[in-house]
């Protein structure tokens, strides 16, 4: 398929090839799946159950076959490649801000989706209490973006399934 090598120093590699349908994109990867080598591996996180819910993915998936879903048109990418944690954890200047929109120009996705306010909040350079869930305003030279609830399961009080159905139903996929 072709995409990138993951770079010295990076803690998991972006799964990105041009015209994916959507990118997933978080703040960075938690120490769990640093330490396994698969987004979204806590086993705390909705992420897998919740993009099979809502219909982004005919079956559900585990975190370790993270690779077999560029096949479905869905890739993967964090905000801070060369980091692991929990939001408040990550040094602000790991954040790669520049390469992030570089990859996203480079590949086109149709859909940006960020699965925190605070992976939004890097790349718009807002605070995240100013970003409300769901589809953004949008921007010259630049994919679609949304905004989703985190999966992680630290964010439970901020939960809602709703932002993600709405990503679903924007892709044509909802099961709805």
């Amino acid at each position: 398929m072709g995409f990138r090598r993951q770079r010295l120093g990076e803690k998991l590699p972006d799964l990105l090839v041009p015209g994916l349908d959507v990118v997933f994109t978080g703040t960075a990867p938690s120490r769990r799946s640093a330490a396994l080598g698969a987004y979204y591996a806590h086993p705390g996180n909705r992420f897998w159950q919740t993009i099979y819910e809502v219909g982004i993915t005919p079956r559900l998936y585990q975190p370790h076959e993270y690779t077999q879903l560029i096949h479905l048109g869905i890739g993967f990418t964090d905000m801070a490649k060369r980091a692991a944690g929990m939001d408040h954890e990550i040094d602000p200047e790991l954040y790669e801000v520049d390469r992030f929109v570089e990859e996203m120009r480079r590949c086109r996705p149709r859909v940006v989706a960020f699965t925190s306010k605070k992976a939004a909040s890097v790349w718009m350079g807002v605070p995240t209490g100013r970003i409300e869930y769901g589809l953004q305003r949008p921007v010259p030279d630049f994919p679609e973006v949304f905004v989703l609830s985190s999966p992680s399961g630290a964010a439970r009080r901020g939960w809602s399934i709703e932002p993600w159905v709405k990503l679903a139903r924007f892709l044509g996929r909802s099961k709805a």
